[in-house]
This record gives structure tokens, C-alpha cells and sequence, in this order.
């Protein structure tokens, strides 16, 4: 089962070295040759455990990926797929055109940004961001030289996120198309590798570049797939087994299986946090992204799988807020009326009311002594007491 899946992968296996551009007699000769496998036309109608797990739908009430321009650099795009109609950035490396012999970058392209299409359950991570294919293999594998060609085109291009589902060896050319593009401001994902009976575990490259966020090949239960690297210094994981994306011909795979996928599905996340998060740069994207997943789960995992949902909805206390510093204005001047006066005094009413108070208190002292002179005087009959 791995071996048959993994055929449909090939292109992350390895790039072989080879210096020099595209040759035109060869070109023409891998293009009598072009013979994709076969994909199915029909989907079945359940949503595919990729995009149920990652909960991708939830994540777009936030962001669709609008704005964002990602290169994907791979073996040509079906410009004709009903999912990936309308993707006019092509820059075809190779000069063999823009047809997939491979499958790989259909498949790719697929999954980090296609359409949704009436009736169809599959749809990509970001279908709303602006696709730049760069086409730099028309076979299984490639030359070094056109995947660094590939880099400086997308970084001339102005991408905010690049997506190298590839694995080739150290190579100083690349590494410095790497290094130009993160100074550059481009989120770099790469695929962790594959392991094969022919292709050892041995690190990946560009994903073991510093600043390159390596991913992994994940299973539905969140686990690291057996054919996934362990040598790569992986980031994260995306789901990477049992994986159903656009093919060839208006096709589809139902059992592709491959690092490539998983950083297909992280590359799509990368473009929805630059569309929600504008202000931050190319590590910071990286970051928030390894701090949201879900939590490593063993050698090769890094941070766990990806998680877009939270992606795009954390808030990260290491993370600059976005908002504008603005200096407060100083206070406006108090009104006149805003406080009231005092009143002037009023001596008229003062002086009555002293007045009424006095003749009050006249008026009670006066009913006081008759209340004790008239029990006295009835008692002597009125009586005045003649003189001694």
C-alpha cells in the first residue's frame, strides 16, 4: 500500500543535482512520455478526513486566504480541473509547458487552494488566495538548479508564502535562494521527505534550512506516518496518508500518501495567518503556526498537527497586537458652565429668616412662663400680696 501510494509522490523524493537549464531535445522527448496515472472523476460524497480533522471551514468565518500570494513550486498544474480553473501565474521553468505529467503539482495546488465546486466534497485550505505555479520538473525528479531558479522567480513575483513539497540535498545555489527569499519576507514550507526502501532517512533539504518550516507526514489519528521523516528537523505535521486531492485530466487521488501533502495542507494555513494577520513578518507566521498546533507526538512530530482553526484565532501573548500605537490627545479645556458657581448670598432671606426664628423662639418662651404663671395665679384666687 505505501509503495503504491508513495509512487504518486515521487516528485519529494529527491532532486538530483544536475547544473544547467531546461534542455529543449529532452523536453520534447519526457513530453511524448507524459502519462499521468489514472485518477477517478467521481468523488464519494463524505468529506475527506483531512479537511473534517483540521475543521477548515470553521477556520474561514476568519480568513480565506484573500490577498495572499502563494507560489507553489512543482511539476506543472491541469489548468483545466474545475477546482483550479483561473490560476493565470505560470512560469514554466522546464519549457515543456504547463501540463503535469507527474500529478504532484495538481495534487499540491489542489490542496493549498482549490475552489469549491458545487457538489464537490473536497476543497483546498485557502481557496481564496492567488496561486503563482512555477513549474521547475516534468518528471519524478528535477535539477537543483531549477528549484533555486523557482525560488528567486517567486521571490521577484512578491509571494508570501512559497510551498517546496520537494526533497534534495544541501546545495549552496538553493541554500542562498532560501536565505534571499526569508530576508524577503516569504514563508518558506517545505516537505520533511520521505522514507522508502530507496531513499534512506536522511535530512531534507530546503526544509533542514534554518527559518524553513519542515513538515511531516501525519495519519488520521494524528500520528507520524512510517514513511515520514525523523531526520529533518519537522516543524510540524500535516496530514499526509490517505489523501484525496485534484489529479490530471479533471481527475482525482483517493490514496496519496507523502510529506508533500502535509506541507501542502500547512502551506494553505500559512496563507490564511498572512491574510488574518497582515502585520506580521515571515518568522512570526512560522511561529504562530508551530504554537497553535496540536502538541508533538513523538520523534519527527515537532509541534504536532497542524491546526488552522486556532491559527487564525489565538491570541499569542509573545505577539506584537497589530493595532496602531497612537499618542493620546491631551484633554480638551474644561467648559465655563461645565462646573456651577456659587450663588451670591442673600441677605433678605437671611435676615427674615432670622427674624421669623427670634419671633419663634420669643413666642415659645412666652407660652413657657404662662404655662406656669397661670396654675400660680389661680391657686391665690388672683390675688395681689399686700406689701410687708
Amino acid at each position: 500500500m505505501i509503495d503504491r501510494a508513495l509512487l504518486a509522490t515521487a516528485l519529494v523524493l529527491g532532486l538530483v543535482a544536475v547544473p544547467g537549464g531546461a534542455d529543449p531535445a529532452a523536453a520534447m522527448s519526457v513530453m511524448e512520455e507524459c502519462d499521468p496515472e489514472v485518477g477517478v472523476v467521481k468523488l464519494p460524497a463524505d468529506e475527506p478526513w483531512a479537511q473534517r480533522r483540521l475543521d477548515i471551514r470553521t477556520a474561514w468565518r476568519l480568513s480565506t486566504g484573500v490577498g495572499v500570494r502563494v507560489a507553489i513550486i512543482d511539476s506543472g498544474l491541469d489548468t483545466k480541473h474545475p477546482q483550479l480553473r483561473g490560476f493565470s501565474n505560470f512560469i514554466d521553468i522546464t519549457g515543456t509547458g504547463y501540463t503535469d505529467c507527474v500529478g504532484h503539482g495538481t495534487a499540491v495546488t489542489g490542496i493549498i487552494a482549490g475552489r469549491v465546486y458545487p457538489g464537490v466534497a473536497f476543497h483546498g485550505v485557502a481557496p481564496q488566495a492567488t496561486v503563482i505555479e512555477l513549474k521547475q520538473s516534468n518528471q519524478s525528479e528535477g535539477q537543483v538548479a531549477n528549484l533555486a531558479t523557482a525560488i528567486d522567480k517567486a521571490v521577484q513575483l512578491k509571494a508570501d508564502v512559497i510551498n517546496i513539497s520537494i526533497k534534495a540535498a544541501d546545495n549552496p545555489t538553493l541554500k542562498a535562494a532560501v536565505q534571499n527569499a526569508l530576508a524577503n519576507d516569504a514563508v518558506i514550507v517545505a516537505a520533511a521527505g520521505n522514507i522508502t526502501d530507496k531513499n534512506k532517512d536522511v535530512p531534507a533539504y530546503p526544509g533542514s534550512y534554518e527559518g524553513v518550516l519542515a513538515v511531516g507526514s501525519a495519519t488520521p489519528d494524528g500520528l507520524r506516518a512510517d514513511s515520514s521523516s525523523t531526520a529533518t528537523p519537522v516543524g510540524v505535521l500535516g496530514p499526509g496518508v490517505d489523501i484525496t486531492a485534484p489529479w490530471p485530466r479533471g481527475a482525482y487521488k483517493l490514496d496519496l500518501e507523502g510529506s508533500s501533502f502535509g506541507a501542502a495542507y500547512v502551506s494553505g494555513t500559512a496563507a490564511l495567518v498572512r491574510a488574518r494577520f497582515p502585520h506580521l513578518d515571515q518568522e512570526q507566521v512560522r511561529r504562530r503556526i508551530i504554537a497553535t498546533a496540536d502538541g508533538s507526538v513523538g520523534e519527527g512530530t515537532g509541534a504536532g498537527m497542524v491546526n488552522p482553526v486556532l491559527a487564525v484565532s489565538a491570541v499569542l501573548p509573545f505577539e506584537p497586537t497589530g493595532r496602531p500605537v497612537v499618542a493620546a490627545p491631551p484633554p480638551a479645556p474644561i467648559s465655563a458652565d461645565a462646573i456651577a458657581k456659587v450663588p451670591p448670598k442673600d441677605v433678605l432671606t437671611r435676615n427674615l429668616s432670622l427674624a421669623v426664628f427670634a419671633g419663634a423662639l420669643i413666642l415659645a418662651t412666652m407660652i413657657g412662663a404662662l404655662g406656669l404663671l397661670l396654675p400660680l395665679g389661680r391657686s391665690r384666687g388672683w390675688r395681689v400680696d399686700p406689701p410687708a
